[in-house]
């Protein structure tokens, strides 16, 4: 998951030109929704092979009759409760400013790391203009400048080492031992009203409005001994109607909730019938490796008789084929109907999408498979697979060596994916397959 990096501080200290800098572009998404933020810019940035949101912060004006106005205390505070990382950025050739100060006072309270960048220090015979700057309280000052790239590389090297450190502090979070599920889907389909309903209270905003949910809200709870943590997040529409800069943000956070969870509670309208919006999002699920279920939600107010539930399943497979092994099932967020099922639901994927099979139990899968039924030919030559490995899980993924890997044939790929499931039980989970060359054993 991409760490989202902000940048504040008051105006003309060079933050629109670092990011520029950063990211290499001069387009963003700017948020102009009055209330919220003025002039957010959105971009991404990537150094040394470690990529990162980056956050422009724009238009903070202080208001010269109380000296801090609410809005910039509203943007200020947004900002920093979406980023994972704060860069305080401050101007090396006019000093400090009160408004400097009460941005220090701010950031010193805030439990995320902060790193604090003097621009428009052109070279080290300007270094010296930090020293004022120490009186903010902070540790470590970086001497950059954003116009002139003066300093810029040791500052992403630090910037690069504090997502690694991040990362370790991650891997001993008792949260990851939770099982992590995002819900995800359209707009009004009742993602959040089958968060409260699994909660068992009103812990999330439910509304008709949509659009009602903008950031991704993590709870946690706990289901017969268990823990799961839960991500609501908002509702994706198709691009072409995402007009708000805001909703494109909230959006984002909603793609980037997939990449920290195991499981997608993909939740559709049943009564509003499946539509190409819900596959679309069941497949942004897909693409990020993560296990599926598929809720059809609002099954208390469709007309149904014997065979509708058949029915509805039988489109939504047929809608959605590259989910043929993710479960799917009726619900009701609002009555309970079958809500306290989806758990064993959940466990069953997790357990398979966690799963790790034995070398050697695998190969003879392999083995049998081809002896069963033999790939095409390449070029008169005969497709011969080597060895097979499992290189991870979440989800199961396996590497093959193979003397001519680009000859295999999609649908050979497919028939050696439905054998792994067939023999190792591996029904409700995602596979990932890969081919390798074997290297030259004389080398």
């Amino acid at each position: 998951m991409n760490p989202i990096v902000a940048i504040v501080g008051r105006p003309n200290v060079g933050k629109s030109t670092l990011f520029n800098r950063l990211t290499k572009r001069r387009d963003a998404i700017v948020d102009n929704t009055p209330g919220v933020t003025r002039d957010r810019h959105y971009g991404e940035a990537i150094w040394d092979e470690h990529s990162f949101t980056l956050v422009d912060t724009g238009g903070i004006l202080a208001d010269n009759k109380d000296g801090f106005a609410q809005q910039i205390q509203t943007q200020v505070e947004e900002t920093i409760h979406d980023a994972d990382i704060i860069i305080l950025l401050l101007d090396g050739k006019t000093g400090l400013s009160p408004f400097d100060l009460e941005l220090a006072r701010m950031l010193r309270i805030v439990e995320k790391p902060i790193l604090v960048a003097v621009n428009k220090i052109d070279g080290p015979e300007l270094e010296t203009h930090l020293s004022d700057f120490y009186s903010l309280g902070f540790d470590d000052l970086y001497p950059v400048s954003a116009e002139h790239r003066y300093g810029i590389s040791d500052f992403l090297d630090t910037l690069i080492a504090t997502f690694d450190s991040q990362k370790e502090g991650a891997q001993d979070n008792p949260s990851n031992d939770m099982i992590r599920l995002a819900v995800i889907g359209r707009p009004n389909v009742g993602k959040s009203s089958l968060v409260n309903k699994i909660l068992g209270e009103e812990r999330v905003m439910v509304s008709q409005t949509p659009g009602t949910t903008r950031d991704a809200i993590d709870t946690t709870c706990e289901v017969d001994g268990r823990r799961y943590l839960i991500i609501d997040t908002a509702g994706i529409r198709r691009k072409g109607k995402v007009q708000a800069r805001l909703e494109k943000f909230s959006i984002i956070k909603a793609l980037r909730s997939l990449e920290r969870c195991h499981l997608a509670l993909v939740v559709l309208d049943a009564d509003e019938g499946i539509t190409d919006q819900d596959i679309s999002i069941a497949g942004y699920a897909h693409e990020r490796g993560c296990g599926c279920i598929l809720l059809l939600n609002k099954w208390d107010i469709v007309e149904k008789d014997t065979y509708t539930a058949d029915r509805y399943i039988e489109d939504l497979r047929s809608a959605s084929k590259f989910l043929s092994f993710a479960p799917a099932m009726t619900i009701s967020a609002k009555t309970g109907l079958r809500v306290s099922k989806i758990f064993n639901l959940i466990n069953e994927v997790h357990q398979q999408y966690t799963m790790r099979i034995g070398t050697g139990p695998l190969n003879r899968i392999f083995k049998r498979a081809v002896a069963r039924n033999e790939p095409s030919m390449h070029r008169g030559q005969r497709i011969k697979f080597f060895y097979a490995t499992q290189l991870s899980t979440g989800p199961p993924t396996f590497l093959v060596f193979v003397n001519y890997p680009n000859a295999v044939h999609f649908s050979y790929r497919r028939y050696l994916v439905n054998q792994i499931r067939s023999n190792t039980g591996l029904n409700h989970t995602p596979i990932r397959l890969y081919f390798r060359k074997r290297g030259d054993r004389r080398k």
